[in-house]
């Protein structure tokens, strides 16, 4: 009887290392996800940064140079791309922590959560004001005399915003989607943990 109930031991201890090495491996492949999709929106954070920059000379010399649009228009578009390049990378700093996936779990989600509602917020910002450039560029087109320019700007133009819409919103829904994908690991780590 005594050597049936140590062996009952013996296995209960042996079943309770196995557990414990699997919520080991658990928890770090979470965090290897969680790091992994931190990291997809970081660079994607790093690529519109980078392109709002590049946009400032290009710009000049798209509507300045080439079409002829106002100087006003272009700084207004400087003003929008500096704007954007300073939002994105105040946002970027909540990814920024190299020690981030091995902090404490709650203050990571909190940064998280924080970094979702800038995301989802910049929406208020950023529509008016595409919306305010879009109606500029349609009347910088307008003003121009060469009447075949101004046509093909129009459209170019119109299939321009378009398109900008179109991607612009799918990448805002795939960077909440990780957000939320992000906080969701940890929640479901936190609960294991609690």
């Amino acid at each position: 009887m005594d050597t049936q109930l140590e062996e009952m031991r013996q296995q209960m201890q042996t079943l309770k290392n196995k557990l414990e090495k699997q919520e080991i491996v658990n928890d770090h492949m979470i965090r290897h996800s969680m790091k992994k999709t931190a990291g997809n929106i970081s660079r994607r954070y790093y690529f519109i940064m980078v392109l709002c920059l590049l946009m400032i000379p290009y710009s000049y010399w798209a509507f300045v140079m080439l079409s002829g649009y106002s100087i006003a228009f272009w700084i207004f578009t400087c003003f929008v791309m500096l704007t954007c390049l300073g939002a994105t990378y105040y946002n970027s700093r909540n990814l920024s922590d190299s020690n981030m996936m091995t902090n404490n779990l709650v203050d990571v989600r909190r940064r998280m959560a924080r970094a979702k509602k800038f995301d989802a917020d910049w929406l208020f910002f950023g529509i008016p004001v595409i919306i305010i450039f879009l109606g500029w560029f349609m009347y910088e087109t307008y003003q121009l005399h060469d009447g075949d320019l101004a046509n093909g700007l129009f459209w170019g133009g119109c299939i321009g915003g378009i398109l900008g819409a179109i991607g612009g919103l799918s990448l805002h829904f795939k960077t909440q989607r990780q957000y939320q994908e992000i906080i969701d690991q940890i929640e479901d780590l936190t609960a294991e943990d609690a």
